[in-house]
């Protein structure tokens, strides 16, 4: 059965919904390119970890959504190309007609079909994964497997980066953070939860990331000069928390 859409607009923004009161997707209208959703904003931490002049170049997405994350990266890193797999066809369609995807075949390869499958079945690299998939009723299945988080491991280049959705509401946090944690070897790094409860995991493939609370800044506020982009309250939260021993984040 297919996945019942809903669009609807408050103040100036646009959300998508999958037939329920979750919101799986926002565009404010008058700047369709920002990432609107805190949570969405709190994945492109990732932009941070590794080299911004050569880094990232091929990167895949699991869940198109609204498409904010799929037109953030496509509008501000020019040289990148990515693969997108959604498994709704009706949710692309909504995309493109409610939230501006581009359509660019030469940069952006959309592949109707499940992501769990695509990551098994495929032997491409990618230098950065961004898993945002749920369904209805908030719930990822199999994207939330362990199975799939190894999978992942297996599709990352060796700069890569897994970055994940995932929501605290369902109870199920900690679960997801150890399965990440025990397909990537430890090396994840859960953020403080978003007012929305969303909760951002972050996972390293292939070489070391060590980098200080001061260079994180930096590398931050070249990121907002360049796209506008501003996680200055992403490393703020990191710092409250203490999530970074020695005020160093390793992965």
């Amino acid at each position: 059965m297919a996945t019942p859409i809903d669009i609807s607009e408050e103040a100036g923004v646009r959300y998508l919904h999958f037939g329920s009161e979750w919101i799986q997707g926002a565009m404010r209208i008058a700047r369709p390119w920002n990432l609107e959703l805190e949570y969405t904003r709190e994945m492109m931490a990732s932009l941070l970890l590794r080299d911004a002049a050569r880094w990232p170049r091929k990167v895949l997405l699991i869940g198109l959504g609204a498409a904010s994350l799929t037109k953030f990266l496509y509008r501000n890193f020019p040289l990148v190309h990515l693969t997108v797999v959604e498994i709704e066809p009706d949710v692309v369609a909504a995309a493109r007609q409610f939230f501006k995807l581009p359509e660019d075949p030469k940069r952006i390869n959309l592949v109707i079909g499940d992501g769990v499958e695509y990551v098994a079945n495929n032997d491409k690299k990618f230098d950065l994964i961004l898993v945002d998939g749920y369904d209805e009723d908030a719930s990822s299945g199999a994207l939330d497997s362990l199975l799939f988080y190894q999978w992942c491991r297996t599709r990352l280049s060796d700069q890569g980066i897994l970055s994940v959705n995932l929501l605290t509401s369902n109870g199920r946090l900690d679960a997801s953070i150890s399965r990440i944690a025990e397909a990537f070897d430890d090396r994840v790094l859960a953020f403080p939860s978003c007012e929305s409860g969303n909760a951002i995991a972050l996972a390293a493939e292939g070489n070391p990331v060590e980098i200080s609370l001061h260079d994180l800044r930096e590398q931050a506020l070249d990121l907002k000069e360049a796209t506008g982009l501003n996680l200055m309250p992403t490393i703020a939260r990191l710092e409250r928390a203490q999530s970074c021993l020695g005020g160093i984040l390793k992965l």
